[in-house]
């Protein structure tokens, strides 16, 4: 069929449609049919010509019309073919086939204009340099710290302001962002290299194998706002330089060689234990008052009049059987006591262990953390027991604990407010603080583990707990502010940081417009103006300022340390860290006078509370300002004095500094687990040593009076680690682990064991 037709059908019925369609202009009149006949005609001819060229666009003779022209014009088009190009010849510009090359018989081609090619150009180079810049934000975190300070460095080059006037040359380009067949595109390159900034170098990553290794298994993953990996962190940097000095291959140890807690170590349950047993009267009071004096304040997950009240009926009457979960909660009140009064060097005779009476507990709820539905008792059981690990340094097994808990309460509603009319205002309150005490709970676990929070706050509409004690919920004005949401609300925006004064629920019903609002802004103006003035200093009260510090913490946390933060640039992390900072210094400025730690007064009877607010004030301190630090002495250059990295990173030393100045000159363990929170003060002390030491091993001069006064506050603080390394063995080993530090590398500034240290 080919050879009776020539060419196929469909070569002639498209040749067909461009005549009639694609040549409709005005100086180029349509084909008639006659003319279309001819064309055809003489390509047939051609095609089937012995002297036809086997290159497609060689030259071709043009057979010239008989009749003149009637499509050549003196006019530019706007873009040539190929082949009219390539011949330096005038073209008609039709498409999609030119007059030349269908009288020719070849295929006629438009490539891309010049505009389109850089267009194509600049998307290709961009994708290519945004890839390679996210690879290098994903390797970054795992470099070794020369390799990380060569990055640091050719970044910051790249990123290095370039005059409008200057042209950059293509030896300033890496080879890692080009092609060797690309075509150089400058303008494209400056604009692309805007987009990559140095990482903030915060991103957790982990290099152990938790199923190879059991210690590592036992410690479990550390994330970088626990003094655990900073003191990994500078231990590995100083063991580097070392062995590199020496020109030996390092080898990078495990993070759990700077773990001080007792996670590796097993919790033996005893099993020919009475589970029915209860001490004498005379100890139990004496262990349930030390219970409701040193934990109740920070954690008042128990309704103390509630309890007391069924404690004093079961002790009254030997035949009350009282329900097994409330026995648990006894026996790890009666746990948490005695572990605090052997710290105090104050066991009770005829009295059992800690460890005997967790170990009773433990077992009576066997079966019932995973199996059984929870109710507010187990919730409590599930803290306690948190606690009680935690105070004897199991800190990864009081994590994994604390997470039971919080799911416990959130099966229960415990994390939003309480609209039911069949439950007591007072009862609600006790849920409320339930909810509050598993939250600090939390985040004490959370700051010391280095892993996220587990009570997030995007979920849970739980009002503050109010400040007043348990005895006053009888009183008209607290029933009223208790009961009332919209005068709790504006109340406590007296009270409380402006960062968290209400949950997003709250503060969209306070400011939607409608008559209930407008009728109610006499009792708002009165809520606002009968504040703290009004309010009695009370272990509550204290209560709610810790609270509302806790979240701050958390949200340093979210925002300083969580993986998206690697995808934010180092001026946001800035940002970030002085308005945390700001946040921080705006809670320190509402704290009553009676919690006000600041002030010299040592008899004070809020000195527990003031205490504990302090030191959990210079923890949040530090957790907000170690993200400087950390890039300070990663950096290879100085930082130029002034700008906001380096006066933060000074200004976190300085928090570190008075975190030890709360510490008496000379160890005094009376003061210690009497006055500071004793379940967290080890924590507390490494945190500060652990900064100082990075800025004397890192970032100071031997010498200087910055070096002297530094190793002064180490010198206290190693004092103190072994004082309590008597009483605990998560402070001997963090002892140890200290002094092994200062023995290899601290001998410059006059520390080590050589020293008398």
């Amino acid at each position: 069929m080919d050879e009776n037709f020539g060419a196929p059908y469909s070569e002639y019925s498209n040749l067909e449609n461009e005549l009639n369609y694609g040549w409709a202009m005005p100086e180029y009149p349509q084909l008639c049919p006659v003319e279309l006949t001819e064309v055809i005609h003489r390509r047939d001819i051609r095609d089937n010509s012995p002297f036809k060229s086997d290159r497609v666009n060689a030259k071709v003779a043009i057979p010239r019309n008989s009749q003149p022209s009637s499509w050549t014009s003196s006019g530019r088009v706007s873009q040539a073919c190929e082949n009219c190009r390539e011949q330096k010849a005038k073209c008609s510009g039709h498409r999609p086939a030119c007059h030349r090359c269908l009288d020719s018989g070849v295929q006629c081609s438009y490539g891309d204009r010049k505009k389109e090619k850089l267009a194509k150009q600049l998307n290709h180079l961009t994708t290519r340099v945004e890839t390679y810049g996210a690879l290098l934000r994903d390797i970054y975190p795992k470099l070794d710290v020369s390799s990380a300070r060569q990055v640091d460095q050719t970044l910051r080059e790249l990123n290095a302001p370039t005059p409008l006037t200057q042209v950059i040359t293509p030896s300033q380009i890496p080879a890692l962002f080009i092609h060797p067949s690309d075509p150089i595109n400058h303008s494209v390159l400056s604009r692309a290299y805007a987009s990559i900034s140095i990482p903030s170098g915060n991103v957790d990553y982990t290099e152990d194998d938790f199923n190879g290794d059991e210690k590592v298994q036992a410690t479990g993953f550390v994330g970088e706002h626990s003094e655990t990996a900073w003191l990994y962190r500078l231990k590995r940097n100083l063991d580097h330089n070392t062995l590199k000095s020496t020109k030996e291959n390092p080898t990078r140890p495990s993070i759990s060689s700077v773990n001080y807690f007792q996670d590796d170590s097993e919790i033996l349950v005893l099993d020919d234990i009475d589970l029915a047993y209860r001490p004498p009267q005379k100890i139990a009071n004496k262990l349930v008052d030390t219970y409701f004096h040193v934990v109740h304040p920070t954690f008042p997950v128990i309704g103390k009049a509630v309890f007391l009240n069924q404690y004093r009926s079961f002790y009254a009457n030997p035949n009350v059987r009282p329900g097994k979960r409330w026995i648990i909660v006894l026996n790890l009140v009666f746990a948490i006591a005695t572990r605090h009064s052997f710290l105090l060097d104050q066991s009770l005779t005829n009295c059992d262990t800690h460890r005997t009476y967790f170990a009773r507990g433990w077992r009576l709820n066997v079966g019932n953390v995973l199996l059984n539905h929870p109710d507010l008792q187990q919730v409590q059981v599930e803290v306690l027991a948190a606690f009680y690990l935690l105070s004897v340094g199991q800190i990864n097994r009081s994590w994994r604990l604390i997470g039971i808990a919080v799911r416990s309460a959130v099966t229960m509603g415990l994390n939003i407010r309480s609209e039911s009319q069949s439950i007591t205002y007072w009862s609600k309150e006790l849920r409320y603080r339930a909810w509050w005490a598993l939250f600090m709970l939390d985040i004490v676990l959370c700051e010391m583990t280095g892993r996220p929070p587990s009570t997030g706050g995007t979920f849970c509409s739980t009002p503050f707990p109010v400040p007043f004690a348990e005895g006053d919920f009888g009183n008209t004005r607290v029933v009223q502010i208790i009961t009332d949401q919209r005068t709790r609300s504006a109340f406590f925006t007296s009270l409380i940081s402006h960062a968290t004064e209400a949950s997003p629920i709250e503060s969209i019903t306070l400011s939607a417009p409608g008559k209930e609002g407008l009728g109610n802004g006499k009792q708002d103006e009165r809520a606002n103006q009968t504040g703290t003035e009004d309010v009695t200093p009370n272990s509550s009260l204290y209560f709610l300022y810790a609270v509302d510090l806790a979240h701050i913490l958390r949200e340093a946390i979210n925002v300083l340390y969580a993986p998206r933060a690697m995808r934010q640039l180092w001026h946001e992390i800035e940002i970030a860290i002085s308005t945390l900072n700001d946040h921080a210094d705006n809670w320190l400025s509402r704290l009553p006078a009676e919690f006000d730690f600041r002030t010299s007064e040592t008899t004070h009877q809020f000195i527990q509370h003031r205490a504990s607010l302090a030191f959990r004030f210079y923890a949040t301190k530090l957790i907000i300002l170690q993200p400087c630090m950390r890039r300070l002495s990663q950096s290879s250059e100085a930082s130029p004095p002034g700008t906001v990295c380096d006066r933060m990173a000074a200004l976190c030393v300085q928090m570190a500094d008075q975190m030890l100045e709360l510490l008496p000159e000379e160890p005094d363990l009376t003061w210690l687990y009497g006055v500071a929170p004793w379940w967290c003060i080890l924590h507390n002390i490494m945190q500060s040593t652990t900064i100082l030491l990075t800025e004397l091993f890192m970032r100071t001069h031997t010498g200087t009076t910055k070096a002297v006064h530094i190793t002064e506050k180490i010198k206290k603080a190693t004092r103190w680690l072994k004082k309590m390394s008597t009483k605990d063995l998560s402070s001997q080993r963090a002892w140890l682990i200290c002094m092994d530090l200062l023995s290899r590398h601290g001998s410059k500034f006059g520390l080590g064991v050589n020293t008398g240290l």
